[in-house]
C-alpha cells in the first residue's frame, strides 16, 4: 500500500472553507477569552463599589483569575497531549461558560473570587490547546499567517469589552461589573456547542496509531476545500515513535528556556500596561487621552499590529518578526517616558498597543512550531503558564513602580521587552514553511 506523510496530505488539502470554519469556531472563543482576561481592568472599580472595597482589594479578582489561568494552562496542556485535543477543548470551554455565567450572580466577594479562579483555570486551558490544535490543521506554507489571524481575534475581544464597558458606563447602571461579565460570558456559551463540530487533530490521531480516523478527517478536509479525496489504496504513514521529546530534553532545552523567557517578559509588560491603562485613562487621563472612548481607539490600534505580524511571519520569518515587534514595543514604552504633551502620550499608547499585540501574534505563530506533536500542547501550555505567571505578578509589580512614578513603570517594561527581543534572537531555529514534527 502506498503511503504519504501527514504534511503531504495537508499540502494537498491546502486552506479553504474547512479552515475558515475552524477559524470561526476557535476565534469566537479566543475573543471571549480576551474579554474575560481584560475584564479585570474594566470591572475593578465597580466591584469595589458593590462590596465596599478599595480598588486594589477588588483587583484580587484578577490575581485569582491569573492564578487559575496559570494552573489551567499547564495542567490542560499536558492533558491534551495525553488524551487528545478535542476532549480538553470541549471541557475547558464548557467550564469557561458555566463559571463565567455564575460570576454574574456572585452574592459576595468571596464567592466571586472562587468563580473568577475557576473561570481563569478554564480560560488558561483553552488558549494553548486552541493554538496547538489549529496549527495541526494547516499546511506549512500558510500556517504562520493563519495562526496570527487566530490571535487577531484577541483584538476583537479587546474591542468588544472596551465598547461594552464604555456603553455600560454611559448608562450609569448599578453593579456595572455584572453586566460586563455577562457580555464576556456570552461568546463562550455560544462556543460550547460549536466546539463539538471540531474533529480530533489528525496529528494526534496519527501519533496514537489511529491512521484510518486521521485519513477520514483529511478526506473531509479535502472535500470541503474542493480537492479530490485520497485514493483508497493510499494511507497516511504512521509517525515513528519519538523519544526524548520533553520540553527540557537535550534537543529542546535551549529553545524552551528562551521562548518561555520571552513569554514571561512580554506578559509582564503587556499585563502591566493593560492592567494600569483602563482605570488610569478612564479616570485621570491626559488631556484628550482619557475615558473609555480613547480605550476603544487603543483596541482598534491592535488590528493593524496583527495584520503586519501576519505579513511578517511569512515574508521575513517568525524569529525576525518577533524580535522586531519586541524592539518596537520597547521603543513605544520609551516614547511614553519622554513624552511631554497629550499628543505624544496618545501616540505612544497607540503605538504600544499596535506593537505589543503584533508581538503576541508573532509569538503565538512561532511557539507551536518549535515542538513536536507529542509535546506541542504541553509546550503551549507551559508558555501559557509563563504568560499567566507574568499576568499574576504584573499588577503587584506595577503597583510598586507606580508608587515612584508612571514613567518609571513604563520605562521598566521597555527594558524587559529589550531583554525579550534578545532572548528571541538567540532561539536556535527558524520555522517559516517548516513541516510540523
Amino acid at each position: 500500500m502506498t503511503t504519504i506523510t501527514m504534511h503531504e496530505a495537508l499540502d494537498r488539502a491546502g486552506t479553504g472553507p474547512y479552515q475558515y470554519r475552524l477559524m470561526g469556531i476557535f476565534g469566537l472563543v479566543w475573543a471571549a477569552d480576551a474579554m474575560q482576561v481584560l475584564a479585570v481592568g474594566f470591572t475593578a472599580a465597580s466591584i469595589a463599589g458593590t462590596f465596599g472595597l478599595t480598588v486594589p482589594q477588588a483587583l484580587q479578582t484578577g490575581t485569582l483569575f491569573f492564578l487559575g489561568m496559570l494552573l489551567g494552562a499547564i495542567g490542560f496542556g499536558r492533558l491534551a497531549d495525553r488524551i487528545g485535543r478535542r476532549r480538553v477543548l470541549i471541557a475547558t470551554v464548557t467550564c469557561d461558560a458555566i463559571f463565567g455565567i455564575l460570576s454574574i450572580f456572585a452574592p459576595n466577594f468571596g464567592i466571586l473570587l472562587l468563580l473568577r479562579f475557576l473561570t481563569g483555570a478554564a480560560v488558561g486551558g483553552t488558549l494553548p490547546v486552541d493554538y496547538a490544535m489549529m496549527s495541526e490543521f494547516l499546511p506549512a506554507r500558510s500556517r504562520g499567517r493563519w495562526l496570527v489571524m487566530l490571535e487577531g481575534f484577541w483584538a476583537v475581544g479587546t474591542l468588544a469589552v472596551a465598547l461594552a464597558a464604555w456603553l455600560i458606563s454611559l448608562a450609569g447602571v448599578i453593579d456595572a461589573w455584572r453586566y460586563i461579565f455577562a457580555v464576556t460570558a456570552l461568546p463562550a456559551a455560544i462556543g460550547v456547542g460549536l466546539r463539538f463540530l471540531v474533529p480530533e487533530s489528525p496529528f494526534y490521531l496519527i501519533r496514537s496509531g489511529r491512521s484510518a480516523e486521521a485519513k477520514a478527517i483529511i478526506d473531509r478536509m479535502l472535500a470541503a476545500n474542493g480537492q479530490p479525496r485520497l485514493e483508497a489504496a493510499l494511507s497516511i504513514a504512521p509517525a515513528e515513535n519519538a523519544s526524548g521529546v520533553g520540553l527540557f530534553s537535550k534537543d529542546l532545552r535551549r529553545r524552551s528556556v528562551l521562548i518561555l523567557a520571552v513569554w514571561f517578559l512580554v506578559s509582564v509588560s503587556y499585563y502591566g500596561v493593560f492592567t494600569w491603562m483602563p482605570p488610569r485613562l478612564a479616570g485621570e487621563g491626559f488631556g484628550f487621552v482619557r475615558g473609555y472612548g480613547f480605550l476603544v481607539l487603543i483596541a482598534l490600534a491592535q488590528i493593524p499590529g496583527y495584520a503586519l505580524a501576519a505579513y511578517g511571519v511569512e515574508k521575513w520569518g517568525r524569529r525576525p518578526t518577533l524580535v522586531g515587534f519586541c524592539v518596537l514595543s520597547a521603543f513605544s514604552c520609551l516614547l511614553f517616558v519622554v513624552a511631554d504633551g497629550a499628543l505624544l502620550i496618545g501616540a505612544s499608547l497607540l503605538l504600544m498597543s499596535f506593537a505589543l499585540l503584533g508581538t503576541w501574534g508573532a509569538l503565538y505563530a512561532y511557539t507551536p512550531e518549535l515542538y513536536p506533536t507529542e509535546s506541542r500542547a504541553t509546550g503551549m501550555g507551559s508558555a501559557g503558564g509563563m504568560a499567566r505567571l507574568g499576568g499574576l505578578l504584573a499588577p503587584s509589580f506595577i503597583g510598586l513602580l507606580v508608587a515612584q512614578s508612571y514613567a518609571l513603570a513604563i520605562g521598566t517594561f521597555a527594558g524587559l521587552l529589550l531583554v525579550a527581543a534578545t532572548a528571541a534572537f538567540l532561539i536556535d531555529t527558524e520555522t517559516r514553511q517548516a513541516s510540523l514534527a
